[in-house]
Parts: C-alpha cells; sequence; structure tokens
C-alpha cells in the first residue's frame, strides 16, 4: 500500500504546531502562540499568512487595550486538512 502524500502547507514545524494549538481552541491570538510556539515574531506571522492564504485558518486584526491583536481561528478547511494529516501520518507509522 502506498503512502499517502503529506499537505505540503502543513508539513511545516510551526505551521503544524499553530493548527495543533488552534485545534484545540476556539481560537487564539497571536501572543498565546508566539508564546506556545517560540517562534520569533517575524516567523510566526509569515507561517499564519501562509496558513491564511491556504484556507486553513481567519485571521482577525483589531485593537485591545489600545494594542493592536491578532486573532487566529482555524476553519472547517483547516480542521479536514489536519485530520487528513495525521490520519496520512498514521499510516506512516504502521497505524489505523
Amino acid at each position: 500500500m502506498p503512502f499517502a502524500p503529506l499537505d505540503p502547507v502543513l508539513h511545516n514545524q510551526l505551521r503544524l504546531a499553530v493548527v495543533s494549538l488552534l485545534v484545540s481552541v476556539e481560537r487564539a491570538d497571536f501572543n498565546f502562540l508566539l508564546e506556545k510556539t517560540g517562534a520569533t515574531r517575524g516567523n510566526l506571522s509569515v507561517q499564519i499568512s501562509k496558513l491564511k492564504e491556504a484556507g486553513y485558518i481567519q485571521v482577525t486584526k483589531g485593537m485591545r487595550d489600545n494594542y493592536p491583536n491578532t486573532m487566529c481561528r482555524l476553519t472547517p478547511e483547516g480542521v479536514r486538512a489536519f485530520e487528513a494529516y495525521v490520519k496520512a501520518i498514521k499510516g506512516y507509522l504502521g497505524r489505523p
């Protein structure tokens, strides 16, 4: 049985970390993602943009306590992509 292809958008450590975090919460702000991933601001910003372009996350920019606030939420397409990615990885590990 051939191995399932891995989604190139999710097959990046930081993007996968962001989506993994968003799967378990309704939404998360930039600072939460920054703290949990340990990424630099610039790298996280770039990877969030790539996830948004892929349609995997929705990004809302606003203000909170007079500071800019970026809020991220997983889209239904993002959930499906994550579930397919996890299923493919399990296939690589020989698990159903």
